[in-house]
């Protein structure tokens, strides 16, 4: 079966860099396909060992015994497109994101080649989050599942944890670096190896494949006078990063660090960023919604048609989920977890707040068909998109203030669960939380019902199909 590739956007955020305190792992989910429609479910905890097996490539293996409860958004049509269970949290309030297709060079790759039915993309989370611990564990775990079974893809894997948020690139069959990213410091990439300097000597900041360093000195790899960069040893710089991928990573670095004059096809945009203000939710949100917005290269707005065209936006119709995972450090742990999911366009539609410690999902989500329909949140969230986008001058405005709207109610509903969470624990806590999201999907859905109604309506008057004449005629 031909490889279904997730060409992605990706934001890692340290904890002293976030506004209230929170590690933030974020990315956006993008096929090459408008329509790849997904659900979102919990899958259970299972004391068992079980059997994964990829619909891509053939892999298959055993996990371990004990697999604890998580939350994922795979796709509906698995047999077609693979599972991909994507993102969300564990029991132990660990986050994992994957993938970020990531491509290595021709000189690593001949070296290394990739593995055609190894571990791919399609079954990390599957064999990766329901046995994890901490973010660290998550980066040891995979990258002993790739020395073991090799990769058939180059991938980059986010994870976090209450204090730490881990970044990890995987750029042939079996090579590997992951970083921490600093408390202080967020880190946008794009389908490109970003990671740079790495410090063998830090091993609280870094891990890697075993052997990478003897394997880059005997194939002559470092083109560098000095210093050990990942990226110009293993990544790639041409024409197709500078249209497709460097000008992603650009914006969102203006949007944080609009004082730092940078060129969007540059290949040396730095990893590893810090700002001057705290970031927040919805900073993320915006960027991951994003198409250089308030610059000529917008496909929505006023440049030339060269530039409206020049490079691949952040935020597009082929974005099937776009997620924000937020541990928040200022409340107890047990209620912290938050999964904001968006699964329209993330341009045009709400990210709804999912509190991790659950034990279900609204059907709404749960359900998802393959064709349209009227009940699912999926085609729900695709509709109000494409409605937007069509007549986008005239509905922009209302859209921005339902999403301004939707985000109020959101952190009201989330206060409210958050004071009264603080009573309860154990199963009962579980329960509370999983009723709470439900009523979150159901406020939601009332306000982009209501929404849909009144574009539709207002879409009526601005055919083209009418004609002014005498009123008597």
């Amino acid at each position: 079966m031909s490889k279904v590739e997730k060409a992605c956007t990706s934001i890692l955020v340290g904890k002293k860099a976030s506004l209230d305190g929170s590690t933030m792992i974020a990315r956006n989910d993008d096929t090459f396909l408008p329509l790849t429609p997904q659900r979102f479910l919990m899958r259970p905890a299972v004391t068992a060992p079980q059997t994964v097996t990829s619909y891509l490539n053939g892999f298959k293996a055993t996990t371990p015994a004990g697999a604890q409860r998580f939350q994922a958004v795979p796709n509906v049509e698995l047999e077609k497109e693979g599972v991909y269970d994507e993102s969300g949290f564990n029991e132990s309030n660990v986050a994992m994101s994957a993938t970020e297709s990531t491509y290595g060079n021709e000189k690593s790759l001949a070296y290394d080649p990739l593995v055609v039915d190894g571990l791919d993309e399609d079954c990390i989370v599957q064999m990766v989050l329901p046995y994890i611990h901490s973010a660290r564990e998550g980066v040891t775990r995979l990258g002993q599942l790739i020395k073991q079974y090799g990769s058939p893809a180059g991938n980059s894997v986010l994870f976090s944890d209450a204090d730490d948020v881990w970044y990890m690139e995987i750029v042939t069959g079996h090579l590997w670096v992951a970083q921490r990213i600093p408390d202080d410091a967020y880190v946008i990439t794009a389908n490109q190896v970003a990671i740079q300097q790495v410090d063998f000597t830090d091993t609280a900041n870094f891990m890697w494949a075993d052997g990478i360093q003897d394997y880059v000195t005997a194939h002559h790899l470092n083109p560098d006078q000095q210093g050990w960069n990942f990226r110009h040893i293993f990544g790639t710089s041409n024409e197709k990063d500078r249209h497709y991928n460097t000008p992603r990573v650009w914006f969102g670095q203006r949007y944080f660090n609009p004082e730092i004059e940078q060129d969007p096809e540059s290949s040396e945009l730095p990893f590893i960023c810090r700002t001057n203000h705290k970031i927040s939710v919805e900073d993320i949100e915006y960027i991951l919604g994003s198409h250089y917005n308030e610059t000529p290269f917008d496909p929505l707005g006023n440049g030339s048609e060269a530039d409206k065209r020049r490079y691949r936006p952040i935020g597009l119709n082929r974005t099937q989920n776009s997620h924000v995972l937020q541990f928040r450090n200022d409340v107890p742990a047990a209620q912290a977890a938050i999964m904001w999911l968006a699964i329209g366009y993330p341009s045009f539609t709400p990210y709804v707040p999912f509190f991790a410690n659950a034990t279900d999902t609204d059907p709404s989500y749960r359900t998802t068909p393959v064709k349209w329909d009227r009940e699912s949140a999926y085609w729900q969230y695709r509709t109000l998109s494409m409605l937007v986008e069509s007549h986008y001058n005239q509905f922009a405005q209302a859209d921005l203030d339902y999403l301004k709207a939707a985000q109020e109610a959101q952190r009201r509903l989330i206060a409210a669960t958050d004071e009264k969470a603080k009573t309860l624990s154990g199963a009962a806590l579980t329960e509370f939380l999983t009723q709470q999201n439900y009523a979150m999907v159901a406020e939601m859905r009332q306000r982009t019902e209501a929404l849909i109604g009144d574009l539709i309506m207002q879409g009526i008057n601005l055919s083209e199909l009418t004609f002014n004449m005498d009123i008597n005629l």
